[in-house]
């Protein structure tokens, strides 16, 4: 019998003080899996989110027991390293979509995806105007916030009943150990580059 494919995850992304940074305490808050098996990874990442007026809030709370990049120009291979990513469609017909990368040296890599035909288009010349982000490295790993502007991605921004697609990564590269993709809906491939297994963002 044909396995059938997990539950796609759906968020309610609660609003915040406006001002405010979005935390464990205030967000919702989702742990990520290893992405070809769904198990627990060797080093857990909890991506908490919410929303003010203009802006929506991530932080991505890594264990790390050696955060390391070497990549400090914007829009360098932030993926050859260890970084934590964001993808989103916020139209939803999965045509299209924003990623946004962030590394421990809190180097930014943003671009858009167009679908061609049955491969992608990486449209480097987009930037995610007014994004803001910051990193703090702590003892038992590193935190990435990011706080995007919704309106560098739609004109108004998304009200009651609106629905995102979207999803959570983090490639984590100990060394001496192979690489281990994480992810809050796996795709189960090797590969983060599959937007039907997008989760939902319900505002």
């Amino acid at each position: 019998m044909q396995k059938q494919p997990a539950r796609l995850p759906r968020i309610e992304v609660p609003a915040l003080p406006d001002g405010s940074l979005v935390s464990p305490d205030d967000g919702v808050t989702v742990e990520l899996v290893e992405n070809l098996s769904a198990a627990p990874p060797r080093q857990a990442t909890r991506v908490s989110v919410g929303r003010t007026a203009a802006y929506l809030h991530l932080r991505f709370q890594c264990e790390d027991s050696l955060p390391w990049a070497t990549i400090s120009r914007r829009n360098g291979p932030l993926y050859e390293e260890e970084t934590v990513e964001f993808f989103f469609d916020p139209f939803g017909d999965l045509a299209c979509y924003f990623e946004i990368e962030v590394n421990p040296l809190n180097t930014v890599l943003d671009l858009m995806l167009r679908r061609v035909g049955r491969g992608w288009r990486r449209d480097f010349e987009w930037n995610c105007e007014g994004l803001e982000t910051s990193v703090v490295r702590s003892r038992t790993g590193w935190t990435a916030r990011l706080a995007i502007p919704f309106a560098s991605v739609v004109a108004t921004p998304p009200g009651p009943g609106t629905v995102w697609r979207a999803n959570f990564f983090r490639i984590d590269r100990p060394p001496g150990t192979p690489r281990e993709l994480s992810a809050w809906s796996p795709t189960r491939r090797d590969t983060f580059h599959d937007c039907a297994r997008f989760g939902y963002f319900g505002f």
